[in-house]
């Protein structure tokens, strides 16, 4: 539970003091960005962020070096492992139809925000033939029990739509308050088919010697992990939803995207809810993380040794990324740049460099650039590519794409070796 998870931890910062949830509580978890923050008092309820917040606090709870968890999620999304199914869950203890979403510590993080906002939250679906989707999605709350909620076309959008061309609405389980083998793998993109819920029980089994427990809550499975847990419907109907603040720091445009009704809430007793502040230092992480093992996947198909994938915190951890390998052949390192793109696509510049550089040292990256790179042969330019809707230099989604080959070249290694006694 995120009781004992935020206990793990001795740098927390505690609020006593009451806090709004209007603006007030980004206020503290801008000044505290690398810190977990616990509220004590949001409207009567207890509220954390930034839990997850660096690189090394994710390592360390897992039992990883800090670059190790590229290779643990990469394991996990290829080899998922069942879940196992518990007969109750501490978040079953209360349950009530009677509760108010506007009434609930749900943020509204910045000026402009179209509402209060969900953004930890993850959805759980099933389909008819039972497979078993969860993702994150934000949730712009608009009355007491309805919010828009954003569906970018993938997994539960293709869900939605097959139960909207029929008129009918998609049943869904919303939990807010999970583990972090559950927020990585809720974050990862595979094919359709593979559960994410699976993919955190692989996580879960190889860092904690046990699978994933969920409860069947009326016909579909929530992890026993949660701390609060909303049965709701994705309704054939479409609202405004956002300005919201995304990854970049930046408003994302007012849309056309689903309702929600939430029907009933469920929550552990004196629950904790998660506030994941818009671009802060954990919707890297948490957005980031999972998509390294794509990459660092991508990649390993065009040069057989990749040391390390890093999507930088300078670009939201989610348009910059640096990629250590061993060249093999000339040219290795341009592959590598396409491959890159290839296993995310809404990266925008890559860096490659050998296996000597230190990927989480940006003055080593840096230095590697400096050395080792001349832009009339080194540099890759790819104009006009589908990139992220979240860059706001891009134009309808279209962006130009680099990469910066700063590997040395084979036939004169030796020169671009640094001095060492």
């Amino acid at each position: 539970m995120l009781r004992e998870i935020i206990e793990h931890f001795d740098d927390t910062v505690i609020i006593e003091r009451p806090v709004s949830k209007e603006l007030e509580v980004t206020r503290y978890l801008m000044k505290y960005r690398d810190r977990p923050v616990l509220f004590k008092d949001v409207d009567g309820w207890q509220v954390v962020g930034n839990i997850w917040s660096k690189r090394g606090r994710i390592a360390d709870y897992l039992g990883v070096e800090k670059g190790e968890s590229l290779y643990l999620m990469a394991e996990a999304m290829e080899n998922p492992m069942p879940y196992q199914k518990a007969e109750k869950a501490p978040f079953m203890k209360n349950s009530t139809k009677d509760f108010s979403l506007k009434e609930l510590p749900i943020p509204k993080y910045f000026p402009k925000d179209g509402g209060q906002y969900f953004t930890s939250a993850m959805v759980i679906a099933k389909d008819k033939n039972g497979f078993v989707n969860m993702s994150f999605h934000r949730m712009m709350v608009f009355d007491d029990k309805r919010v828009a909620i954003r569906l970018v076309p993938r997994h539960l959008y293709s869900m939605w739509k097959d139960k909207m061309e029929h008129g009918e609405a998609l049943n869904v389980r919303i939990v807010v308050g999970n583990p972090i083998h559950l927020l990585l793998a809720g974050a990862t993109s595979v094919a359709y088919g593979i559960s994410e819920l699976e993919i955190a029980s692989a996580i879960s089994q190889r860092t904690f010697g046990k699978p994933l427990e969920v409860v069947d809550l009326n016909g579909i499975p929530v992890p026993v992990e949660s701390e609060f847990v909303f049965e709701a419907k994705i309704l054939p109907e479409l609202t405004d939803e956002g300005p919201f603040v995304d990854i970049t720091g930046t408003y994302d445009y007012v849309r056309k995207q689903p309702v929600v009704v939430f029907e009933r809430m469920y929550h552990v007793d004196e629950p904790i809810f998660h506030a994941l502040l818009p671009g802060g230092y954990e919707h890297y992480m948490l957005m980031g993380l999972p998509k390294e093992p794509q990459i660092y996947a991508s990649v390993k198909r065009v040069v057989p040794k990749v040391h390390g994938v890093r999507l930088t915190e300078g670009g939201a951890m989610w348009l910059h990324a640096v990629v250590s390998i061993t060249k093999q052949h000339d040219g290795d390192g341009k592959n590598a740049i396409l491959s890159a793109f290839t296993g995310h696509p809404s990266l925008k510049h890559v860096i490659v460099v050998d296996e000597d550089i230190d990927i989480y040292d940006d003055r080593e990256v840096e230095w590697a650039v400096a050395t080792r790179f001349q832009a009339d042969r080194d540099l890759v330019v790819i104009p006009n590519a589908r990139g992220s809707s979240l860059d706001p230099s891009a134009e309808k989604s279209l962006t130009a794409k680099w990469g910066i080959d700063a590997t040395k070249p084979l036939d004169r290694k030796d020169e671009f070796e640094r001095a060492k006694i």
